[in-house]
């Protein structure tokens, strides 16, 4: 195991120094009216998660996982005893259900990632992702613009229900056969190699469970407020569609290329034994649950389980597979969670959305001015993370504000802030998808902020104007 190196050193003792120091100060020095001792204490574990989260000392997911258990410890009915009374004349506040914070590792948000992961991983097992990319790019012919056109659409369905991150490997993986028959200084390599990690960030918002920041949108529309996995789609594939339309325009005209055709060389069969058939199955029935929730009244919470329970009937998934899995995004996304829970349960979400007097403020601006935000943190933190510190702020703003509340406004803020997280691709650090494609050495880092500053801006300012219509 790595020790720890000194810089991460500092910024740990730095990560817990302040929210120490926080705790410390009487609540009514801080710039907040009138904190319950519960929510003073929970003010301190935001701020020592943000912080975590951007300075990255220790792993994301170990953040999620402190965060969880620093509010059983400090915050809940089954906390120490010592912080279950009142000190002085601040009044405690309500203490947290202990089965409420556990209620975070068991989320239907969860449930919802275990079925997207059993997906990928048995249709990685059985080669359903990489042959079905080698029969859908088939017809896009010889020309370069149209071979990154088909490669960028191909990614984008694939992150759609898939890990982002596994669909770069597999669609790089495709595509080194092709790069090798172009000249290394022919920038339209950059074009190619840049094409798959921007498809496969855009992919992932069109529907809830592409990429974590959706399915933490989702978490707060309930009731009323609730939208389908096919309502999702009807918002974010058009987005995405758009998104992609512009993405390979631009990478056209940032990196032309001089040839005219190039050689495909696409090669492979489907499998056809029992277990293969099992997973080429459910994956389309799967999918068709998904869409069609109207129909026979299942959400897509309960339908993500199905395919985990086939698959782990017929023995497609196993012990080995189930290793595979990616636990620490489940972390990452239950510790989200759990403060989410906190924040709202406790009334702290609202007092920090009253910080500022949004209400002084056109409803369109204070949706800018918080998906800007989102973006540029996506940029240099996990777009996890950024949504989980945003969303429950964003859904106290949107549901306290009047000129938003009567609007409706609660799905528009968490849809915008969603997909303004999945929008931040500006670094090679951004995504992983981005580190992927940069380890190719094929790109400098100037290469990918300039399409990524471009398919970011652009994709905000859309969101901007269909706000403009919605609200």
């Amino acid at each position: 195991m790595p020790e720890l190196s000194f810089s991460q050193l500092l910024k740990l003792l730095f990560a817990f120094g302040l929210p120490f120091a926080l705790l410390q100060m009487p609540t009514e020095s801080l710039p907040l009216d009138g904190l319950t001792l519960i929510q003073h204490r929970l003010l301190a574990i935001f701020v020592m998660a943000a912080l975590l989260w951007v300075l990255e000392p220790v792993p994301v997911y170990a953040t999620s996982l402190l965060i969880i258990v620093l509010e059983l410890v400090l915050l809940s009915d089954q906390s120490l005893l010592t912080f279950r009374h009142s000190a002085g004349e601040t009044p405690l506040g309500e203490l947290l259900p202990y089965t409420d914070i556990f209620h975070a590792f068991a989320s239907p948000i969860i449930m919802l990632f275990l079925g997207g992961f059993a997906l990928a991983i048995a249709a990685a097992k059985y080669r359903l992702d990489t042959n079905l990319a080698r029969v859908l790019l088939r017809p896009f012919g010889n020309e370069p613009r149209y071979i990154m056109l088909g490669l960028m659409l191909i990614t984008a369905i694939f992150s759609m229900f898939m890990s982002n991150t596994a669909t770069t490997v597999m669609m790089l993986a495709l595509l080194a056969p092709i790069l090798a028959a172009v000249p290394k200084e022919d920038s339209g390599v950059k074009a190619l190699v840049l094409a798959v990690p921007v498809a496969a960030n855009t992919g992932g918002i069109a529907t809830p469970i592409g990429t974590p920041p959706n399915a933490i949108a989702l978490q707060y529309l309930t009731e009323e407020h609730s939208i389908s996995f096919l309502e999702w789609m009807a918002i974010g594939l058009p987005f995405v569609l758009v998104q992609l339309g512009l993405a390979w325009w631009l990478l056209q005209r940032l990196f032309p290329t001089r040839l005219a055709t190039l050689e495909l060389r696409l090669e492979g069969q489907f499998q056809h034994n029992w277990h293969a058939w099992v997973v080429y199955l459910t994956f389309g029935a799967t999918i068709l649950l998904w869409l069609t929730t109207a129909l026979h009244g299942m959400n897509a919470y309960v339908v993500a389980l199905i395919p985990l329970t086939v698959f782990a009937l017929t023995g497609i998934i196993g012990k080995e597979e189930l290793k595979l899995f990616n636990w620490d995004v489940l972390w990452l996304v239950a510790g989200g969670i759990a403060i989410g829970m906190a924040l709202e349960k406790t009334g702290l979400a609202r007092q920090l959305a009253h910080a500022i007097n949004y209400e002084a403020l056109p409803s369109l601006l204070i949706l800018a001015l918080l998906s800007l935000l989102c973006w540029l943190m996506a940029n240099f933190m996990s777009n996890t993370a950024t949504a989980n510190l945003l969303m429950p702020i964003g859904a106290a703003i949107a549901t306290s504000v009047p000129a938003l509340a009567n609007a409706g406004g609660l799905p528009s803020m968490l849809v915008i802030l969603a997909f303004s997280a999945s929008l931040g691709m500006v670094l090679p650090v951004s995504t992983p998808p981005n580190s992927l494609a940069y380890s190719t050495g094929l790109f400098d880092s100037r290469d990918m902020m300039k399409i990524g500053v471009l398919v970011g801006l652009s994709g905000l300012l859309l969101l901007y104007l269909a706000a403009l219509l919605i609200l």
